[in-house]
Order: structure tokens, then sequence, then C-alpha cells
């Protein structure tokens, strides 16, 4: 259930195993372990609460990075008899806390953006993929629970690995958290399996995410010694579609994003913003209490404007570059559309207010690479083999 895409997908497989169950026991014995796996994350926070939490790592990582994201799922209400009824729109929180193997240097290991940043084609597929996994929802709320057009979501999660540049750090170990929890919850959540993995004592720490401003509190309440990295994808995002609203041609378009490109990547944000400046002055204000089209040049310059003033601050990827931090939050982006392939669908719409959360949590212990579910089978009573812990399991509990 954690592993494929719904119950009937695991009877199935089960059945070419010649197990012989229903879809209904496959449902029931998922929820029943995925309610224990919650229960064992709610006693780790309360315990890291209480400073009572362990370090389970053997070794203190060097490089760590955070990062902080969010998909959506459909929801219906319970109670209300066969079908689907009073849908909405549910928001689950995602994490995964990586250490990295990377070293800092004197020089800029990169100064000029990777070629696959400066190819129209695939900038072009980029900015579609990245819209698609916000659902074009460029307000930030949350809780917002206005159902997203399925439509504009990709099948596939986005590469984990979208930028070729030689001094991007390489990744060691992830381990994954997801939640329906708001963001004042799943915060302590992140808190409890940061502590266990010794990040609060790594010599390297990040905290990568995009602009919304809810992820930005969870880093000052939990994270507020990890360098704050806004994504670079998103800026990347921001300044193409201003650069499409400000140009009159498909040349222009592309030459002004160039110029814009560059200067973020280098560092130059103050520049981009001045020169959003006027070209807001060009193309007009957005009227207070006007809902524009997103194609609009007006909301699209004005966007970017507001995204690089409230985030320029944590745009300083020449310096992040040197110190062998990473810049973009594409692990956690492909991450999201790793749990949006099991919990939406255009079938799919979990009873409220929590009817998903357990199956959140298969999925986070099968996607971490930690061995945490053949752990979490070894501890739990009724294990065949319990006390026998083998040679995979006890590097699990060592892994960094």
């Amino acid at each position: 259930m954690g592993q494929l895409h719904s119950a009937g997908q695991a009877t199935f497989a089960l059945k070419l195993a010649k197990i012989s169950i229903s879809c209904s026991q496959v449902q029931r014995i998922a929820q029943e372990i995925g309610n224990e796996l919650a229960q064992e994350r709610d006693h780790k926070v309360v315990q890291q609460r209480h400073r009572e939490l362990p370090v389970r790592v053997s070794v203190t990582p060097g490089t760590v990075a955070v990062e902080v994201d969010g998909g959506r799922t459909k929801t219906r209400a319970r109670g209300c008899g066969p079908g689907v009824h009073e849908v909405q729109g549910k928001e689950i929180k995602v994490a995964c806390l990586i250490t990295l193997q990377s070293e800092p240097s004197e020089q800029d290991p990169q100064p000029e953006p990777p070629p696959s940043f400066r190819q129209p084609r695939r900038v072009r597929r980029l900015v579609e993929q990245m819209k698609g996994l916000a659902g074009e929802n460029n307000s930030h709320d949350p809780e917002e629970n206005a159902v997203e057009n399925e439509e504009s979501t990709p099948e596939q999660p986005l590469p984990e690995k979208t930028s070729d540049y030689p001094a991007s750090p390489r990744r060691l170990v992830r381990t994954c958290l997801g939640s329906t929890a708001d963001s004042h919850a799943f915060g302590p959540m992140m808190a409890a399996e940061a502590q266990e993995r010794g990040f609060y004592q790594a010599k390297r720490k990040a905290f990568v995410s995009d602009g919304a401003a809810y992820n930005w509190t969870i880093h000052r309440g939990y994270f507020a010694d990890f360098e704050p990295i806004t994504d670079f994808l998103h800026a990347l995002c921001y300044v193409y579609s201003a650069a499409y609203g400000v140009g009159d041609s498909e040349a222009q378009r592309w030459s002004i994003y160039e110029k814009w490109l560059w200067a973020c990547w280098q560092g130059r944000v103050q520049e981009v913003i001045e020169e959003l400046d006027l070209a807001q002055k060009k193309v007009g204000v957005v009227p207070d209490g006007e809902k524009l089209d997103k194609k609009d040049p007006r909301r699209l310059v004005a966007d970017a404007l507001s995204y690089l003033n409230n985030n320029r601050s944590r745009m300083d990827y020449p310096r992040y570059r040197r110190e062998g931090q990473p810049i973009t939050s594409s692990l956690v982006e492909s991450l999201v559309g790793e749990f949006n392939a099991r919990v939406k669908s255009r079938q799919k719409y979990w009873n409220r207010p929590g009817g998903a959360e357990p199956i959140l949590q298969l999925r986070a212990a099968v996607l971490s690479e930690d061995n945490r579910l053949d752990n979490f089978f070894q501890r739990r009573e009724g294990y065949a083999y319990r006390g026998r812990r083998t040679a995979r399991s006890n590097s699990g509990q060592a892994c960094i």
C-alpha cells in the first residue's frame, strides 16, 4: 500500500505472490499500520519538545539540508452515504531531510548559469511543470479549500536533478515526512526528525524552500540556525514569466529573461528588482481589488516583483555555492510528486478530516532511505523474527 498507487494494485500484487486477501483487508491493515506509524511519530514530537529525544545516528553529518513544500489532494465529507459529497481540496505538507556530500570553496564553483537554464524549450517545459505542481495557485494559502485543476498537474514528479552544474552537492541519505496537519503541527514533526538524525549538530545546515510564508515561519521556529535559501527554480519561473509580460517579441522576451537569469544566479537580485519596478510602470500597476487574468502582463510583473522583494535576503546564491549548499528545492519538489502519485487522482477522495494520514505515513516510510519500515516491523508486537536484527536494519539505524 505504501509502495503501490492503490489498495487494488496491492491486492493484485499479493495475488501474484499466491497470497489471497481482499481489497478491504488490505485497506484495513494499511490503515492500522499507518496509524501506528503516526502514533510513533507523535510520540517523538513530544520527546523532542521535552528535550528527551535521543540522536540515533552514530556519526554527525557534515552537510545537511531540510526542504519543505506542499502537494494537494481531494477530500469528501464522512458519513454521507455512498458516493462523493462536499468535495474540498486539502494541502499535504511534505518535507525531506537530506545528508549531502559537498566541499566549500573560496571561489564560486560555477559563476555561470547551467546550460539547461539557457535553452528555451527546456526552460518553457520547466516553468510549465513548476506551475503544474503548484496548481497555478499563487496565493500560498496553506489551508485554501478550493479544489485545484486536476489537468494542470503532471503525471510524473519533477526530476530531482534539474540543474547540471558540477558544484551541486551529492545526495547521501534522504528521509521523508508527509502529513495533512497544518504548519503549526508539521514544524515540530520536522524538528523531531532533524533531532534524531543529528542535523542540529552538523557543520553546514541549509533550509531550502519556495516563497510560501508558512515555510519560513517553520524555519524561524525550528531551524533558525540553518541557512535560509529560497529555491532558485521558483525565482527562475517568476523572472521568466515577467519577461514574457514585458517583451514585445519572442526574441526580446528571451533576451530579458537571460539578463535577469544571470543577475539572479550571480546574486544581483536588487538589479532585477529595480528593472521590474520600471517594467511595472511601463505595463501598468495592478488595480486595487481587481482580479487579473494569470497571463496579464501587469500581474506577471507584479508577482515577480513581490516574490523577489520578499525573498531577496535569501537569494545570495554565489555564497551558497561557495559553501557547498544546495540552491534548489528540487529534491522535495520531486518528493511531492511521489506523494501525489499515491494520494491524488481523479478517483481518489479521502474522508475528512484525516483519511489520508495513515497512507501518508506508510508512503513516507517507504520513501525514506533508512530502512525505517523494516525497523518498525521488527519492533512491532507479533513480529515473527523479533530480536533477530539483520545487518541491513543495523546499518539503517546508523544512516546519516
